[in-house]
């Protein structure tokens, strides 16, 4: 029987593609308010895997716009009631359901500290929508699903969409225009090797750099969500600096490398922890043995290149969940929508 979790997954690029065609303009235009405020600050407001795409938005627009992105705590406005001075920021808020009491409140109060607001929401007519200055609809269709994929995936899109209109950037746009596509290919990829080593195992480290670092964050979230499995992200290069001292044998470890200038260090920390007796997976080639390399899709854009990842991660778990005995679209003591103050 297909799950939930499956049939969405298997969505993704005509979603992502929904999206593409319906909000283009809405991209346009935000890009452009963002280019005449011209901000010396970007602050993301968000939540669980909200949080991580603003992660992945903060690597992907640091590096493109060379501005700082900072993450706010939404409850600094709901329970603390303070105001921050952004004056001349962009504040940007992203909520699948729109509806958490905390991150509205927080996208309130930087408006009204003078901040340009921007919200990516799946529910056009959403709480956080009406307190927003600028709002993409994410396209996504409702999502049965706890575990959110669809979701997840076309907010990054509609991020780096916005990031390409406000730098007038060419290439990045026609990279994400072309995303549908490269996520089919995406969902081709064999990760069964992974499963079979992961169907019983209680830890697994998962790892990456720059927006790959994000990737990892929400892999690592799906893993315990959706399969009972204690799962750590970590930076490539962090996890040298403590973590790795409880890696040892046959320890497994999940190493996202893309082709982007860190790859060579990601390659590095795969293979000195399969130096330790660890069962390291790369998602790149060129490690030394006995580091395996797990199937990808190759020359992408390098700002693009871990979305792609994540939504081959995406069918490859929810496969693992059911092996592990799992629910994947009913994980134990969660709800689809959580709304915190």
């Amino acid at each position: 029987m297909t799950t939930h979790m499956q049939a969405e997954v298997e969505e993704i690029p005509a979603a992502t593609a929904r999206f593409l065609a319906a909000m283009g303009p809405a991209a346009a235009e935000a890009g452009a308010a963002i280019r005449a405020r011209g901000p010396s600050l970007v602050a993301t407001v968000a939540r669980g895997s909200s949080d991580h795409a603003a992660t992945y938005l903060k690597y992907a627009i640091e590096l493109s716009a060379g501005l700082p992105v900072a993450s706010i705590g939404p409850s600094v406005a709901s329970v603390y009631h303070r105001r921050l001075k952004l004056d001349g920021a962009v504040c940007l808020g992203i909520s699948q359901s729109g509806k958490s009491p905390d991150i509205v409140e927080m996208m309130k109060s930087a408006a009204d500290a003078g901040a340009l607001t921007l919200a990516l929401t799946n529910v056009a007519g959403s709480p956080l929508a009406a307190a927003a200055g600028h709002a993409l609809s994410l396209e996504a269709g409702p999502e049965k699903s706890v575990a959110a994929t669809k979701s997840f995936v076309t907010s990054v899109a509609a991020g780096l969409l916005l990031l390409a209109e406000w730098q007038q950037d060419a290439a990045l746009k026609a990279a994400v225009e072309a995303l549908p596509d490269a996520f089919t290919r995406a969902l081709a990829c064999d990760w069964s090797p992974l499963a079979d080593r992961l169907v019983r195992a209680q830890s697994l480290y998962v790892l990456g750099r720059g927006p790959g670092f994000a990737i990892a964050n929400e892999m690592a979230l799906k893993c315990k969500e959706t399969s009972g499995l204690h799962a750590e992200s970590y930076s490539a290069a962090e996890v040298l600096h403590g973590p790795a001292a409880i890696v040892q044998e046959r320890f497994p470890v999940l190493a996202l490398g893309v082709e982007d200038a860190a790859l060579p260090g990601v390659i590095a920390t795969a293979e000195r922890l399969a130096g330790q007796g660890a069962d390291v997976f790369l998602t790149a080639p060129g490690a030394k043995a006995p580091v395996r390399e797990l199937p990808s899709v190759t020359g992408l854009h390098p700002l693009v290149a871990p979305l792609v990842l994540v939504t081959t991660f995406y069918a490859f778990i929810e496969a693992l969940a059911r092996r592990r005995g799992f629910d994947p679209d009913s994980p134990p003591h969660l709800n689809k929508v959580t709304e915190t103050v």
